[in-house]
């Protein structure tokens, strides 16, 4: 999916705050709202949205992929809706804590391509937290021009990054053609690529301090969970929403929406992961620990999938 392009002078008014959303009145503004969200009402696309949203309300029951304690006023919200509310996440590590015993890496149960895992012996070599993790997921497609701001933003900034570059990363799957020599001696000196990541072990490695991200809802939760502050380049869907939320909401990351300049790049990473750091890290922390007792015994979510787990018994039951 095609990465949205930067927004235009002409809209300078996409700051505008957006009053209307219950829970979120002083947080959103326009730009923060998911890309359909600027089409016209009429657009079939707008139309099919506003439908489906509106058929949520026959449902009795949502189950959702959050934690009570990071977003208690939009739950609580939402039960004015519907009867019953069941937040049973960080799936991921909820999966862990109940499959104490199992063999398998938890990360390979839902990977989507082939993981090169010879990033972690370079992490093993890398200081404590001094690593920036770099993944756009696996829908999000970049323009060869702004693949190479960000590439020279992260050499600039100095700091060893880890850096997943899908074979499809460029749109098209277009060819990158030569690359400057200072790419290439910047890489070899403090970066490292790999085509696809365990992500949920490297962002669990001593090593990783920040990770660019964008904002999917399973990457912005495995961050979460384990402590590593965001900056956040949003593109598509839930991300623009995300990535606000990330940054003066939960106060665990930076938003870089709507830009690609290899300047800010360096910038947010170098504040990020030093300058910046002391602002964002006790509230990652703090965010972190509310995570992990989230899917703990006795934990919010751990309790919710119990009483799923129950409820749909009892459901089998009656039918």
């Amino acid at each position: 999916m095609k990465a949205f392009d930067c927004l235009t002078t002409e809209e300078s008014d996409m700051d505008k705050p957006i009053t209307s959303i219950p829970s979120m009145e002083s947080l959103l503004r326009r730009r923060d709202l998911p890309g359909n969200c600027r089409l016209e009402v009429e657009n079939p696309l707008m139309e099919f949205i506003i439908s489906e949203a509106s058929a949520m309300k026959r449902a009795s029951t949502l189950i959702l992929n959050t934690f009570e304690e990071l977003e208690a006023p939009i739950i609580a919200h939402l039960g004015s809706f519907f009867d019953k509310v069941y937040t049973i996440g960080p799936l991921h590590a909820l999966l862990k804590t109940r499959n104490k015993d199992s063999s398998q890496s938890v990360s390979s149960y839902g990977s989507l391509r082939k993981e090169d895992s010879s990033c972690m012996e370079w992490l093993n070599s890398q200081p404590l937290k001094s690593v920036i993790y770099v993944s756009f997921g696996s829908v999000i497609e970049l323009s060869r021009d702004q693949l190479i701001e960000f590439w020279h933003g992260l050499v600039n900034s100095r700091k060893p990054f880890l850096w997943v570059v899908t074979p499809d990363l460029v749109e098209g799957n277009g060819e990158l053609g030569q690359i400057s020599e200072e790419l290439e001696q910047g890489t070899k000196e403090k970066g490292y690529m790999v085509s696809w990541a365990p992500q949920e072990e490297v962002l669990a490695h001593p090593s990783v301090g920040g990770f660019l991200t964008h904002s999917g809802w399973n990457s912005t939760l495995e961050s979460i969970f384990e402590g590593v502050p965001m900056i956040c380049w949003p593109q598509v869907a839930d991300q623009q929403v995300n990535g606000r939320c990330v940054s003066k909401l939960w106060r665990v990351g930076f938003d870089m929406k709507d830009t690609c300049d290899r300047f800010i790049i360096e910038k947010m990473v170098r504040d990020l992961m030093e300058d910046k750091r002391e602002e964002i890290i006790r509230s990652t922390n703090e965010t972190a620990r509310m995570a992990r007792g989230s899917v703990k015994e006795n934990g919010s979510s751990h309790c919710n999938l119990e009483r799923l787990i129950e409820d749909l018994r009892l459901m089998s039951l009656t039918n």
